[in-house]
């Protein structure tokens, strides 16, 4: 899907001048979406660079974050390779419930086994005691008499006051209180951790127990993908993530305006403080404006950080916070510089899939000129094209992302037409794969399971398919071939 938005014409009544992706124009590319998007946008990274396409400013908003991050150092191969973050085998397990709740999860399950025991070995008598009987029918009455008087006596055995009736009820309470146990014992740690960090209002089970899934699995892998990166052959022990949070910073710093290097704007949520925060690194002097305010109003001091500042330290929180999925998961605490606006103060930080207005808006803040705005969200649906609603966890949760992010473009791209020379969007037109559909999913339409790695694919499909080749190519064959060889223009070539 490309959308091309610029001016409105000067004669009333005639059409718009066209509009093409231009080399020349400053150019931001917009990486939003949950979970699972991360596979779609990698796709996208890798057509992209293989075709060249001039990129200025990497945005990112939820797993977006996660993208940018990597795509800003010339690192997206790690998102696409086969190796990599996204077509991993472990990619399966990202996203997993919460240890509490998983190994509490198999308590019940063993406790639920153990109350089927006794269930299991009368179903298994009436069937010998059939056995038998079949086989007194048929002339093997000694044998099916020898059955049924064998298994008669191991039941009775088995269900005599000292053996089941008295051993099973025990393991079951065992089981349970196995279950209890891992409940409440994470249930203390995360209360003591909230504690420690900052004040938690008691009494609330949901805050003390927390919510079903984490994203930590997701978190690590990327830390460890990103010190792989900075550090290159060099075999040295990992960093402190503010260590690692510095070091990414200074790489950046140093390779900024170096092929493959590129100005990155990340956008998350600040739970407590209502605002959503924005974490740059750009180059002079784009920064200078984009981190200025005004001596009245102090909302750009408290959302704005300069990465390129104290913020530095901050870079793996923003990354953190990028894959704490609103109720899904744990916000993300991070404690503010004590040089910063807020003071030392801790906060928790989380995505929001409407910022993507948010993002696009700071991306004009921050020069750009033109968007390509990677989505993978499809778009809406059209009458007698409504499927079964999931009933799973997971699969509601994906649902109702998938209704916030698809609105959210519609809105954010209406809201953005006036600002930019053009706006390409590159968006899956159909996308069975959740936010948080790790392990695959079964889809109607194509009656198989599609993967994340397939997802990846897509990306990378659709971005030759929606911009690359129509878009980027269509303006390379209109341009004039032959260029003036004097004039300070000769070496500039618009696509």
């Amino acid at each position: 899907m490309i959308t091309a938005q610029g001016s409105p014409a000067t004669t009333a009544g005639a059409e718009a001048p066209a509009q093409v992706y231009s080399t020349r124009r400053r150019t931001a590319l917009i990486l939003t979406g949950t979970g699972t998007a991360g596979a779609y946008h990698a796709g996208v990274l890798r057509a992209l660079h293989e075709a060249g396409i001039k990129i200025d400013i990497v945005a990112g908003r939820g797993v977006g974050v996660v993208s940018a991050l990597f795509a800003a150092i010339d690192g997206g191969a790690r998102l696409w390779e086969s190796s990599g973050i996204w077509k991993d085998a472990t990619a399966r397990r990202l996203y997993g419930w919460r240890p509490a709740l998983r190994f509490a999860g198999y308590a019940a399950a063993l406790a639920f086994v153990l109350l089927c025991v006794p269930l299991v070995l009368l179903a298994v008598a009436v069937l010998v005691g059939l056995a038998g009987t079949i086989a007194t029918l048929v002339g093997l009455g000694e044998w099916g008499s020898r059955l049924t008087s064998l298994y008669t006596d191991w039941i009775d055995r088995l269900f005599a006051p000292t053996a089941i009736p008295t051993v099973i009820p025990r393991l079951v309470v065992f089981a349970l209180l196995i279950g209890l146990g891992v409940i409440a014992g994470a249930a203390l740690t995360t209360f003591l951790r909230h504690r420690l960090r900052r004040r938690s209002r008691p009494g609330s089970f949901w805050r003390v127990l927390g919510p079903p899934l984490t994203g930590d699995a997701l978190l690590s892998r990327c830390v460890a993908e990103l010190w792989n990166l900075i550090r290159g052959a060099a075999p040295l022990a990992a960093p402190s993530r503010i260590d690692l949070a510095r070091r990414y910073v200074e790489l950046l710093q140093e390779n900024l305006g170096q092929p493959g290097f590129r100005e990155v704007l990340l956008t998350v949520h600040d739970v407590d403080a209502r605002r959503d925060l924005i974490f740059a690194l750009l180059e002079a002097p784009q920064r200078g404006r984009f981190f200025s305010r005004t001596p009245q109003d102090d909302a750009r001091l408290l959302e704005a950080f300069d990465l390129a500042g104290v913020s530095r330290d901050h870079v793996i929180d923003a990354l953190a916070a990028g894959l704490a999925v609103p109720l899904a998961t744990e916000p993300h605490l991070v404690t503010f510089s004590v040089e910063g606006p807020w003071r030392g103060e801790t906060h928790r930080l989380c995505d929001r899939p409407e910022s993507l207005s948010r993002l696009i808006e700071e991306a004009a803040a921050a020069g750009a000129e033109q968007l390509v705005v990677v989505a993978p969200s499809a778009s809406g649906a059209r009458p007698h094209e409504l499927s079964g609603g999931r009933t799973e966890l997971r699969g509601r949760l994906g649902e109702q992302l998938a209704g916030f992010e698809s609105a959210s473009l519609r809105d954010a791209l209406a809201q953005s037409a006036d600002r930019f020379a053009a706006v390409f969007v590159i968006r899956p037109a159909h996308l069975p794969l959740m936010a948080l559909d790790f392990g695959g999913v079964y889809d109607e339409r194509s009656d198989r399971t599609q993967t994340v790695g397939e997802l990846a694919d897509r990306g990378y499909e659709d971005a030759y398919r929606q911009f690359i080749e129509p878009v980027v190519g269509a303006g390379a064959e209109a341009a004039d071939p032959i260029q003036p060889v004097n004039g300070p223009q000769a070496a500039s070539v618009t696509l």
